[in-house]
């Protein structure tokens, strides 16, 4: 899989999914819901390793606000997906960041979609956005 590597390179936190039977529709490939699934898990591996976000005392964490997909081939079983994920220095502001997100099929060695998400911090225990933390913004702008 070094192929792989050239992909994800720039991408400090990636994880392997196998795909499922079930993740196919009608159509015989993968339905376009599943792509913003294995995104979702690409999003929660970013924020639960890279920036280990688990636990904070202050009850701030991500939430998503929106999200892009360009499906660029569609991906059928079996397969399995490589899903990389990386902050866009330059969206990083007081209340949000952008990721962006590559599938890449290893099966066909090629990006089968790319995602731009609109994550914003949130003030879970008083329901409303909430800045950075000064902790988890220098993680952000170092990745």
């Amino acid at each position: 899989m070094l192929f792989i590597q050239e992909f994800i390179k720039d991408y400090p936190s990636y994880l392997e999914l196998p795909v499922q039977w079930g993740d196919m529709d009608a159509m015989q490939h993968v339905n376009n819901v599943s792509y913003l699934r294995y995104m979702e898990s690409g999003r929660i591996r970013f924020f639960s390793d890279f920036l280990q976000l688990a636990a904070l005392p202050e009850g701030i964490g991500p939430i998503l606000a929106e999200i892009n997909c360009r499906y660029k081939f569609p991906v059928t079983y079996p397969d399995t997906v490589v899903v990389a994920s990386r902050v866009k220095p330059e969206s990083v502001d007081e209340f949000s960041i952008q990721l962006q997100q590559l599938i890449i099929s290893t099966r066909h060695e090629r990006i089968a979609a790319e995602g731009v998400a609109r994550v914003v911090f949130y003030d879970y225990a008083q329901k409303k956005k909430a800045p950075i933390p000064e902790a988890i913004r220098a993680r952000l702008l170092k990745s």
